[in-house]
């Protein structure tokens, strides 16, 4: 992508309260239902690879070309491998927790392929596919996940945050950057990833109410994926997600988010707005989470496979890859190179992982307190008497 330069921001204009929802249909169960109607998704591809018309968004990929295509299909096919690769590891006992992106990579790749380098990214835990595209090493996500660090890189060397854990706090964080850069002129975006789940906590109805009323240059893109561990979306809200901008004052769209193109111009158009001065927006990207929350859950407990079957039929690199093959975008020797370079990943990923050395078993006792507290020093000599009990025998 290419890099624009850092002009003085325009003025900016007040909030804008227009909803760009598009066209409705019959009510179907979940959200939405309780008003009786169901939004349509803005979607450019079909899920069987078609090309599909859209006067409102075809301009921001009308000039996409058959290698950024192609681009966009290895990112996609590359980041799942990764995220596999990490599952893998986490029950082979290599790290305490990972966080799948099953199913999400084309909302991750379109919206995070839509950004500027000088845009800001402020992150949940799950979005390795965007860290993708920030330029942030596979290898470096996975420090947090096996304990041997607290982050793994430089938010500034790619303007991508360090992964957030507290549910919803990070939309806080990128609506007062946005209103820090907006007070700065800096001609840049911020955009805050956040799930369904997350839209329920009480951080990101004030984000909201900040970003509106000081029209902040911030994008919110929630990926909807139906679940927030255990409960389903209608158990979230009573009206489709992207309809909750409209009482804080900002438009709201529901994309595709299987669909790869749909994601990448929803996104532009959303960031253009945040730079011309035109304030927030909410995407609700509308998607499916394939795999477990995280390897500590169990999704079998609470949803049948039928729904499982029914989104893997929606699978966004299927999609992508039957609309290359269709217009003669890609060929097999471009899908057998990939292939190789996927398992090359994957194999990198794992001997990484696997050389970190351990982590310092007192750090965690450190930078507590600037000047050291006596309940601190009391239990790190609890716990290294703990621990020098397997030393001698004792913790057997």
């Amino acid at each position: 992508m290419t890099v624009e330069s850092t002009a003085a921001r325009t003025p900016r204009r007040s909030a804008s309260t227009k909803s760009t929802a598009g066209k409705r249909t019959t009510a179907k169960k979940g959200a939405g239902a309780a008003q009786g109607t169901e939004p349509q998704l803005v979607q450019l591809l079909t899920p069987e690879g078609k090309r599909v018309k859209n006067a409102e968004y075809d301009k921001y990929v009308a000039a996409i070309t058959p290698e950024e295509l192609r681009g966009l299909y290895r990112d996609m096919v590359l980041t799942r491998r990764f995220d596999a690769e990490a599952t893998a590891l986490q029950r082979q006992g290599e790290l305490g927790l990972w966080a799948s992106l099953l199913g999400q990579e084309a909302a991750q790749i379109g919206s995070g392929r839509a950004l500027r380098d000088d845009d800001y990214v402020f992150p949940t835990y799950r979005e390795h596919g965007v860290a993708w595209c920030r330029g942030v090493d596979p290898t470096n996500l996975l420090g947090m996940f096996r304990g041997v660090n607290n982050g793994g890189w430089d938010p500034n060397g790619n303007n991508f945050h360090l992964y957030t854990i507290v549910i919803g706090s990070q939309t806080l964080h990128a609506t007062g950057y946005a209103m820090g850069i907006a007070k700065d002129g800096a001609d840049s975006a911020v955009i805050a990833y956040f799930g369904d789940g997350a839209s329920s906590q009480g951080d990101v109805a004030e984000s909201f109410t900040f970003s509106a009323v000081y029209n902040a240059p911030v994008v919110f893109f929630c990926q909807n994926n139906q679940w927030a561990i255990s409960e389903p979306t209608e158990k979230q809200t009573r009206v489709p997600l992207y309809q909750r901008a409209q009482g804080f004052g900002f438009p709201g769209v529901r994309v595709d988010g299987n669909d790869v193109l749909a994601c990448l111009a929803v996104t532009k158009w959303a960031l253009e707005r945040a730079r011309g001065g035109e304030g927030p927006t909410l995407v609700e990207a509308y998607t499916y989470r394939m795999g477990a929350h995280t390897t500590s859950d169990d999704p079998s407990r609470y949803r049948g496979d039928e729904e499982r079957l029914a989104w893997e039929a929606k699978d966004p690199i299927l999609r992508l890859r039957r609309y290359l093959e269709a217009s003669n975008h890609a060929d097999e020797a471009f899908f057998a190179e990939l292939e190789t370079e996927s398992e090359t990943l994957g194999r990198r990923v794992r001997e990484a992982v696997r050389a970190m050395p351990d982590p310092d078993h007192f750090a965690i006792f450190e930078n507590v307190y600037a000047d050291g507290h006596a309940l601190v020093d009391e239990e790190r000599a609890q716990f290294a008497a703990y621990q020098a009990s397997f030393a001698d025998g004792q913790g057997d």
